[in-house]
């Protein structure tokens, strides 16, 4: 497993598939208290083929770091490993907040990102006033409940219950500081004003059940996108692990369409 030291922070990252494909490589970004292995299923997939980079944001998985205040952080980190690995222009694919820290590589390097595919993404967060009462409150909890709280509710009703625990732990294992730091970092995301200035091709895939990032929200994002194309799933907000199949189709779909 390669790693990058980067601003404080180790990361480790994989890069699999041939070097010398002729389309751009792909590029994976994770969500938040996840990592890399999300992508398993589109890695197996498309490495066979073409070139697939991901990597464990800092304080996730196998990388070290602490906390950052914003997601531009995060977004300077994915560059730092484009510039390291000698990346110049990429397929760029984020999952909820891994797809803020796409859009604002995007909008920060235009020139850097070919396609890019937002997963369970939106471009501000916008909370109602009861439900921005809950998540405040849900800050007050002990850590862990706040994890479960929030991971629980990412399912769409039905996702098998063992596998949901099994996923509540992993998120626990993300220390607290990263934890929450980052989740102050999403709540101040907001680039719908700046929506019209993404001008590549992009995929907007989302979960019809996602309570966590609601489609009505993903979709003020795509009206306000000039070049967005939006798929609606049957699942929740985690889409990389509930339809991990359906979600490599409308990858494949889409990357191999004609601009």
């Amino acid at each position: 497993m390669p790693q990058l030291d980067v601003d404080g922070a180790r990361l480790a990252y994989d890069d699999e598939g041939p070097r010398d494909a002729a389309d751009a490589p792909l590029v994976f970004v994770h969500g938040w208290t996840a990592n890399r292995h999300r992508w398993d299923h589109q890695t197996a997939h498309f490495s066979a083929r073409r070139r697939v980079i991901r990597l464990d944001l800092r304080g996730h998985g196998e990388s070290t770091g602490a906390g950052v205040p914003t997601i531009a952080h995060l977004a300077a980190d994915v560059v730092a490993l484009l510039d390291h690995l000698g990346v110049e222009r990429c397929a760029l694919v984020g999952h909820s907040m891994g797809g803020m820290v796409a859009q604002t590589v995007t909008l920060a390097h235009p020139e850097r990102v070919e396609r890019m595919v937002l997963v369970n993404s939106i471009g501000r967060m916008t909370y109602s006033r009861g439900r921005g009462l809950l998540m405040a409150a849900s800050t007050l909890v002990p850590f862990r409940l706040f994890v479960a709280a929030n991971i629980q509710r990412a399912f769409a009703p039905g996702y098998p219950r063992e596998e949901i625990r099994k996923h509540v732990r992993a998120s626990a294992a993300t220390p607290r500081e990263v934890v929450m730091t980052l989740y102050g970092a999403m709540r101040a995301f907001d680039v719908l004003d700046r929506a019209g200035e993404i001008s590549v091709p992009t995929l907007m895939v989302h979960g019809y059940h996602d309570v966590q990032l609601p489609v009505r929200q993903m979709l003020r994002l795509a009206k306000a996108c000039p070049d967005a194309v939006v798929r609606v799933l049957d699942a929740g907000h985690e889409l990389p692990l509930e339809k991990p199949a359906e979600l490599t189709g409308a990858l494949d779909s889409f990357l191999t369409a004609k601009p």
